[in-house]
């Protein structure tokens, strides 16, 4: 793949992230209803935290919790910035680098797929809903919420805590600009990830290990899919040009 790749179709590319989104939904769904088994991986994954000594979770949230302000700021981070940072990276690579878009598409779906399957495989209630974690949940008490009561939310999975798909799609969504961009401050989008990590786990809907295991998934996509060679592409056209120049200058010679 280079970075002069055509454009695609813009209406396939639509029903294909829609089919995507909807066949993701679907098996969320599908993966819902194993109340007991989430909430006794639940239990085990907060013991192999303790026990591989990961710093508590405990710690981020409560530096959220120092003013109401800042708790919602979080909570509005976590409702509301997750699908439109991802759909705005992606109308963009697609207006700008067709080529990167189509990658980051491959990527995100192979991502997304393998989180589905763990989700399936392993159902994990959120730190938030186990009471020895002596974490709050901050959405349900100082708002905004995207979630109902577990036994009645027919829109969510509430267990498929494993892997953090936040975590996860903002990675993406920063090694993407970072490859598709040349500026210096690319590397600023970096902070995307890290910002959505501290959210995450301060609010209470995922562990550190939520996080770790959506970076494997995505580093494994990431040795898969590979990413356009505009480094190489740029050398031919640089090479083209000089042996253009090259050619225009013995012409004048020869005259």
């Amino acid at each position: 793949m280079t970075a002069r790749t055509a454009r695609p179709p813009l209406l396939r590319e639509l029903l294909l992230v829609a089919g995507l989104f909807l066949a993701y939904k679907l098996g969320r769904t599908l993966a819902a209803g194993h109340t007991a088994e989430a909430f006794r991986n639940a239990r085990h994954l907060w013991d192999l935290e303790r026990a591989v000594r990961l710093p508590g979770e405990g710690g981020v949230q409560s530096l959220l919790l120092h003013g109401d302000g800042l708790v919602r700021l979080a909570n509005t981070y976590y409702a509301t910035v997750h699908f439109p940072a991802t759909a705005a990276f992606l109308v963009w690579l697609y207006l700008r680098r067709p080529a990167h878009y189509v990658w980051a598409r491959r990527v995100l779906a192979a991502v997304t797929a393998a989180a589905l399957v763990v989700h399936l495989a392993f159902p994990l209630a959120p730190p938030r809903m186990l009471t020895p974690t002596g974490l709050v949940d901050t959405a349900r008490v100082f708002g905004p919420s995207v979630y109902g009561p577990p036994e009645s939310d027919q829109l969510s999975n509430q267990f498929a805590a494993m892997p953090s798909l936040h975590f996860g799609w903002a990675v993406m969504v920063a090694v993407g600009l970072i490859v598709a961009t040349r500026t210096r401050w690319r590397w600023l989008w970096l902070l995307h990830p890290l910002l959505t990590l501290l959210v995450i786990v301060g609010t209470a809907n995922h562990y550190w290990l939520d996080a770790l295991v959506a970076a494997v998934l995505l580093g494994l996509a990431l040795l898969t899919v590979h990413a356009p060679r505009r480094a190489a592409s740029t050398v031919r056209r640089g090479g083209g040009t000089l042996a253009r120049a090259g050619a225009g200058a013995l012409a004048r010679a020869g005259r």
